[in-house]
């Protein structure tokens, strides 16, 4: 395949891009690209990684132009799409503050996540103490947890990417989260009012992008996210449902008269 040029951004939100070049044999993924090029001729460059499986979700970055798993992304593909006498390029995902080189603080995803109520299973329904789940609501949000976290969701939101909403909207992969609880058929807690008020779920507009660069091939958008605004919207949108839950309300006057 032959020597390959690159331009690896360097530094932080303030840095640029550097042009680098290594020899690109059949097999390689970006990720051996860019341990060739640490080793070859910048030795102090960042990058996070860990499993070289698709299975930590470390080493997401943007190459050329789209948020990937550079340990799952072919060279020769990579190659195939850049024109010719191009350089790959390289960079952080933008998305999330950068600190250094290819590596982003993505903490704010966890702290976020820690706002969303956690599972509350409802009391057993057997005389030994467990529970009756049905296998086809099990499988259900089974879809859910193959999520690794690479935040590659998180990354190509626009809501999150270009509008920078981290404090209103808390993305695609806690959406997916949110519905591993909300659909588990054990829960009896009830987030739609959060979804709605402190989660931001009226900003996605289900362009289905983070379905899109999903490496799990979770159906974020049609399995998760549609679902959820269902729900919000049958609780506080759905005039009917509205009056039925005044009428069973313990809680309604008993004047009669609506609040």
């Amino acid at each position: 395949m032959g020597r390959v040029n690159f331009k690896i951004w360097r530094g932080d939100a303030t840095g640029e891009f550097k042009e680098y070049a290594t020899e690109i044999t059949e097999g390689l993924v970006v990720l051996d690209a860019v341990h060739q090029i640490q080793a070859e001729s910048a030795n102090d460059l960042a990058c996070r990684w860990n499993c070289k499986a698709g299975k930590c979700g470390s080493c997401g970055a943007e190459v050329n132009g789209h948020p990937r798993l550079m340990c799952m992304t072919r060279m020769n593909d990579v190659l195939a799409e850049t024109p010719p006498g191009a350089a790959v390029t390289i960079r952080p995902m933008q998305a999330f503050k950068p600190m250094r080189d290819l590596v982003v603080d993505v903490s704010w995803n966890f702290e976020a996540k820690k706002k969303i109520k956690p599972f509350k299973p409802r009391k057993p329904d057997a005389a030994d103490g467990t529970w009756r789940m049905a296998q086809t609501d099990v499988d259900r949000v089974q879809e859910f947890r193959k999520c690794i976290e690479c935040f590659l969701c998180q990354n190509v939101c626009h809501v999150l990417r270009d509008h920078r909403k981290h404090d209103e909207f808390i993305g695609p992969r806690l959406l997916v989260y949110a519905a591993a609880l909300e659909m588990h058929p054990l829960d009896v807690e009830d987030r739609t009012t959060d979804l709605k008020d402190a989660h931001g779920i009226g900003y996605c507009n289900i362009t289905k992008c983070c379905t899109k660069v999903c490496p799990e091939h979770i159906t974020i958008t049609d399995n998760a996210i549609i679902p959820l605004k269902e729900r919000v919207v049958d609780k506080h949108y759905d005039p009917v449902g509205s009056l039925w839950r005044w009428f069973h309300s313990p809680e309604k006057p008993s004047d009669g008269a609506v609040k």
